[in-house]
């Protein structure tokens, strides 16, 4: 899976940007501490970079923390994203939109895409606003999101979305570390959320889903059950999960 990465100086930035596969596609996500949606956003990113390979970079950066940086790209207004290939600019994203997000991530990160190789122009040199005074998204009032919302994004953040206690690489149960085994074994591609490090998604997605334990899988959204139920499916279902292998 790829790593997202957090630049604590614009030195760091530009390494990373330099240690990128000189052909390997790189996903930039700007995003203020202030700005509600940069939160939930910073989930979903995290979310898809664990579903894309190894060779693809990520990079997470607080926007006014590195003002050089986000006048280089043209952001005005966060969440922002920005995709590169080939050190151009492919493709820019303004707004809370995990779908969007997401879809076009998929598109241009696959080596054979034909979008890959549509370069749009870089961004006008031009004086922007401060991104204080920008707001979020271009406005200066922008309504908390409820749970409910913020769940729902993060269900679709990734095509199977695999909410488990701890990470992929260090389980913190039992049962998560059987179901990642599993998935692992069956070659499917998934993101994942460690329900651990935010207590309201553990306790909001138990009575949205009326599933009281972990880990639960999802596929496009909808919830397929727990461990046991995956096991399952894939023993009445050789093809189950078919369409989402690696």
């Amino acid at each position: 899976m790829a790593k997202v990465h957090i630049p604590k100086t614009e030195d760091d930035f530009n390494n990373i940007i330099k240690a990128a596969p000189s052909n390997g596609f790189v996903a930039l996500s700007f995003h203020t501490s202030w700005a509600t949606p940069c939160k939930h956003m910073n989930e979903i990113f995290a979310a898809i970079a664990s579903t894309q390979p190894s060779t693809s970079t990520f990079i997470s950066i607080d926007a006014e923390n590195f003002p050089d940086v986000s006048e280089k790209y043209g952001v005005t207004a966060v969440p922002f994203f920005v995709l590169l290939k080939d050190n151009q600019v492919i493709r820019q994203i303004s707004g809370a939109d995990p779908k969007e997000l997401r879809s076009q991530i998929e598109l241009y990160s696959s080596p054979t895409s034909a979008a890959s190789s549509t370069i749009i122009p870089p961004a006008q040199s031009t004086t922007a606003p401060s991104i204080s005074d920008a707001g979020v998204n271009g406005s200066a009032e922008e309504p908390e999101e409820g749970l409910n919302e913020r769940l729902q994004k993060l269900l679709t953040a990734a095509p199977v979305m695999l909410f488990m206690k701890g990470t992929p690489s260090a389980p913190q149960c039992g049962f998560s570390r059987q179901m990642v085994a599993l998935l692992r074994e069956r070659q499917v591609r998934y993101g994942f959320f460690n329900i651990l490090a935010d207590d309201e998604v553990r306790q909001g997605l138990k009575e949205y889903s009326n599933w009281p334990t972990y880990p639960q899988l999802y596929v496009d959204g909808e919830l397929v059950g727990g461990l046991d139920i995956v096991k399952e499916e894939f023993g009445n279902d050789k093809d189950f999960l078919k369409d989402y292998k690696i």
